[in-house]
């Protein structure tokens, strides 16, 4: 086994940068909706809807950028290309959405793609040994989970 400078086998963490590159990829696409939904959501619900996708939108672009310093601990190049992004990317692409519910429902359908793929990066980076990407899955993980059971209360879902 070969470590890394952060004591990491080597063969585990280009494995794990590459399931954070399709996180990457998919996170892009999520701050992408939140964008949109956050610059034309139209109705009764604008004011609070657009601080609201605002907060999120800020959220994301964070995560965004705490993703690919992940992967460049890690040893990998993160990816940074919207053609790259948008042929690995499982999160649903809203365009052109302005009604409430839809937008709401496009954050909780991104948000459950996102967790299946953190909670896999999760079990990877426990077999690793690795904590910094551990620790930094399951932020993500309960704060989306929460993000999740919000929104589902917004639009009367059971979650």
């Amino acid at each position: 086994m070969t470590l890394n400078s952060i004591g990491l086998d080597t063969k585990k963490t280009k494995d794990l940068a590459n399931d954070l590159n399709d996180l990457l990829a998919n996170f892009q696409i999520y701050y992408q909706n939140l964008r949109g939904i956050h610059w034309n959501i139209k109705g009764k619900r604008f004011f609070d809807l657009h601080v609201k996708f605002e907060e999120l939108y800020t959220d994301a672009n964070m995560k965004v950028d705490l993703i690919a310093e992940r992967i460049l601990t890690l040893g990998d190049t993160p990816l940074h290309t919207f053609d790259d992004y948008t042929k690995l990317a499982k999160v649903p692409v809203g365009k052109n959405i302005s009604i409430d519910k839809k937008a709401v429902r496009l954050i909780v359908d991104s948000l459950t793609q996102l967790l299946t793929i953190e909670r896999k990066i999760l079990n990877k980076s426990g077999e690793a040994n690795d904590e910094g990407t551990n620790s930094m899955m399951s932020d993500f993980i309960t704060e989306q989970e929460k993000t999740v059971w919000m929104m589902k209360a917004w639009l009367g879902e059971i979650v």
